[in-house]
């Protein structure tokens, strides 16, 4: 009988195992592709700077995860039918929870007063919370513990305990209520809780650097903390650094992304300029590799900091930024596009910036912009394209540098020569009500022809 029992074996479903590790997952969450993983496998290969779902190999739209709640049921359903047939060195066991309900709780207790022992104790709280998502809203749920670890947090001087809490706060941050709670003990007490956020940034990991980033995310969601982030300029500098040194598309994002939900203010924006935000976008989007998610909120945070003068003057001076600007319409997503067309307003309608809308017509804007028009876009990046590109009963003007005038219009399009008098009243001009328009901006000798895709011009 010991016989046959030893030759008993469980047959895992292939849909219970993660694609990348290939075991049964613990915490299964789903990617914008449709792909489930483990999510400590599917983490990491994001935080590794992996742009792709590992499966099919898509570009990802975006790296959120989403659990997946009817799977993790369906194999905690299968491990518990199968619990008996399965011995502790089969390969297709589950691994039990190294980490029990009660150690959890012994350590909450220890980490508050047993210094030497921090940050094994909390490795243990950490191990139990990466486990499942049970084990998540059990942590959250358990009277004094964020205080407890965010109080560690503000006494502690070891990047590792600083490691570990926001390891454990980006874990739980989703449950019920301790987003606020976390936001109450960090903003509205004496603790000084962002130094440690600091030394993270500085000598932390790749991994923690990310998490930390997006835990100041979910926590600046009003004014106050908002304003207390960045007026911490050493957090604000860092974050600066995340994006602009790191190579990870995950660290760019994250850093990113906290930068836009705490750069509300004008002085923020000035000193993100100071900075050199301006620079570092531009590169950001001229790279060929950068991903959707990484575009998007590059030119969204180009957008903030254009609603300051010292943004649109920094904005403008960057050719190179400019023209990324203009080359990255109708290419990434609506949302890049649209944060996009914001952006040339500012610099060309709003501050009328002739080396900004020099460097829009070098780089074929006027195509791009009654592409966009022409685009389902909102109302109102459709008003700011008008503004743009004006239309009157003779076709349509560009607002463009005032050394270019109309020399010859045509069926085709238009042909630009240089101004040499600099006239101001002599704008490009485009022919207009065409359903497409395919070629702008190119070069003939000293003029620029201008092609709009009429029927007479086929």
């Amino acid at each position: 009988m010991a016989s046959d029992r030893s030759e008993l074996f469980v047959t895992v479903p292939s849909l219970f195992r993660c694609p990348i590790s290939m075991d049964v997952m613990q915490s299964p969450v789903s990617l914008c592709t449709g792909v489930t993983y483990d999510r400590s496998s599917i983490q990491k290969w994001i935080d590794n700077g992996h742009n792709t779902c590992p499966a099919t190999m898509q570009v990802l739209q975006t790296t959120d995860i989403v659990p997946n709640l009817t799977l993790r049921r369906l194999i905690h359903i299968w491990s518990d039918s199968n619990q008996r047939l399965e011995s502790d060195d089969s390969p297709a066991s589950i691994p039990l929870p190294t980490v029990s309900k009660q150690q959890v709780i012994n350590s909450i207790k220890n980490i508050e007063n047993n210094t030497n022992n921090r940050v094994n104790y909390l490795s243990k709280i950490v191990d139990f919370a990466k486990y499942s998502d049970e084990n998540r809203n059990f942590l959250a749920k358990i009277d004094n513990f964020v205080p407890a670890i965010v109080g560690v947090m503000s006494k502690a001087d070891e990047v590792e305990v600083f490691e570990s809490i926001i390891t454990v706060l980006n874990l739980i941050i989703s449950e019920s209520g301790v987003k606020e709670q976390v936001h109450r003990l960090m903003f509205k007490s004496n603790r000084d809780c962002l130094s440690p956020f600091v030394s993270v940034f500085q000598k932390g990991s790749l991994s923690s650097k990310i998490e930390s980033a997006r835990l100041l995310e979910s926590i600046a969601f009003d004014n106050e903390s908002q304003r207390t982030i960045s007026d911490k300029q050493a957090v604000l500098y860092e974050l600066y650094r995340l994006v602009s040194t790191e190579t990870s598309p995950a660290a760019m994002e994250a850093g990113l992304s906290c930068l836009i939900a705490v750069s509300t203010s004008r002085p923020v924006k000035k000193e993100l300029v100071r900075f050199g935000i301006v620079r570092t976008a531009g590169k950001i989007l001229s790279c060929s590799d950068t991903v959707v998610p990484v575009i998007e909120k590059s030119l969204k945070l180009l957008e903030m900091v254009s609603t300051c003068t010292e943004g649109r003057t920094a904005i403008s001076d960057d050719e190179n930024c400019v023209a990324a600007i203009v080359q990255r319409l109708m290419k990434a997503s609506s949302a890049a596009t649209e944060h996009g067309i914001v952006v040339l307003w500012s610099v060309c309608c709003l501050s009328r910036d002739p080396k900004a809308q020099e460097a829009v017509i070098k780089n074929n804007g006027l195509a791009k912009v009654l592409l966009v028009m022409q685009s389902h876009c909102s109302a109102t990046v459709r008003q700011l394209c008008g503004v743009l590109v004006k239309s009157d009963g003779n076709g349509s003007r560009f607002i463009m540098p005032d050394r270019y005038i109309l020399t010859e219009t045509g069926q085709k399009g238009t042909r630009l020569f240089r101004n040499r008098t600099n006239r101001r009243e002599n704008p490009l001009q485009f022919g207009y009500g065409c359903s497409g328009y395919r070629k702008v901006s190119e070069s003939v000798r000293d003029g620029v022809d201008v092609y709009g895709g009429t029927d007479g011009g086929k």
